[in-house]
């Protein structure tokens, strides 16, 4: 590594929405650590909450969870990589020992790390380091497309926990790119059909270009009741699976009125920590209703990494906009007029 530089461009934040383009050491490396060229860091809802406070990050911080890079380096222990290896990395870092880590239920570890949110740097710099065990090679998609890997890993971890029996109708509500990528990795895995609900306009024409349903509901964004009552008389047994992506707590509320009995409730969206929903106690035990919350992932990056990798669940369109790291400013704004339905910052 001996050609590397001795700092590097990052963007840092020394608490919420006080941030700057600053020059810094390159990463230290821990034993099993690699060293990651960023090529591309995909730019989300989450980074803009933590922009303004709202999320669980930890500052001073450089941010970046959905970083995709090239192994310039990694220290002596390391094995099964080398330098010029294309890599995605997977953010999260485990304790591996407290209660929950200890019973197999590792994403409620009581010290969850998360490069470029919780307690370690990220990569929206020039350079970035990962634990080899969260490492994996990519041969085919581009850099743009492959930092939907890490939000395309949470959307995995939810169909884990949603597991879809054979013959399943579906119902997602909500066409954002973790919502996309929920929605084909449904079709996939025993959803016979699949409507989506969502908000006129791009995102769903987008969903329409990547086959994401099988039927699409564009709601009117003035008066959507109309096209809400439409879908209760298309499916008078409602659906057997209901995801809310739209991160609207009161969407979410009227959503239980939409599963069929013995269905599931999906608590997908990112919901401010002030939002509360009223729901019926006996509708849910009468019911047999039963309520799923999905947060981030654990171990979801191989699989999802052979689904995008190989094309079988497609990209194209996802990330419509892309800005370099002085353009952060703009980046930001962009999600917050959402005027992107995906950004990355890109380097080189």
């Amino acid at each position: 590594m001996a050609s590397l530089p001795k700092t590097m461009k990052a963007l840092r934040y020394e608490k919420p929405e006080v941030w700057g383009i600053v020059d810094v050491p390159l990463p230290t490396l821990r034993p099993g650590d690699v060293l990651v060229k960023v090529k591309a860091c995909g730019v989300c809802g989450t980074d803009l909450h933590i922009h303004e406070g709202e999320f669980i990050a930890e500052f001073p911080l450089i941010p970046g969870h959905e970083t995709i890079g090239e192994v310039v380096g990694f220290a002596d222990d390391v094995k099964g990589f080398k330098v010029g290896d294309r890599v995605a990395a997977d953010n999260s870092e485990l304790c591996g020992h407290c209660f929950y880590c200890r019973r197999g239920q590792e994403l409620l570890c009581e010290d969850f790390k998360a490069h470029g949110v919780l307690g370690l740097d990220g990569g929206f710099a020039e350079y970035a380091s990962y634990t080899q065990g969260r490492l994996f090679k990519l041969n085919n998609i581009n850099d743009v497309d492959a930092t939907l890997i890490e939000p395309a890993s949470c959307a995995m971890h939810g169909l884990e926990k949603i597991a879809p029996k054979a013959g399943s109708h579906a119902l997602l509500i909500g066409a954002g790119p973790t919502g996309l990528m929920m929605a084909q990795f449904l079709r996939h895995s025993g959803v016979s059909q699949l409507t989506i609900a969502a908000p006129e306009g791009s995102k769903m024409e987008l969903a329409k270009s990547l086959d994401a349903a099988d039927i699409y509901v564009p709601l009117s964004r003035s008066n959507p009741a109309p096209q809400w009552e439409q879908i209760k008389k298309d499916n008078p047994y409602g659906f057997d699976i209901v995801v809310e992506a739209s991160g609207s707590s009161k969407v979410l509320e009227d959503a239980i009125n939409y599963v069929r009995r013995g269905g599931k409730l999906v608590c997908y969206g990112v919901y401010p920590s002030s939002a509360r929903v009223s729901w019926s106690p006996s509708k849910i035990f009468g019911d047999e209703i039963t309520i799923i919350g999905s947060f981030s992932e654990t171990y979801m990056f191989p699989s999802t990494v052979d689904y995008l990798d190989s094309g079988k669940v497609k990209t194209k369109g996802i990330v419509n906009k892309v800005f370099k790291l002085e353009q952060w400013g703009e980046a930001l704004e962009s999600i917050r007029n959402k005027s992107a339905i995906k950004a990355a910052i890109v380097f080189d």
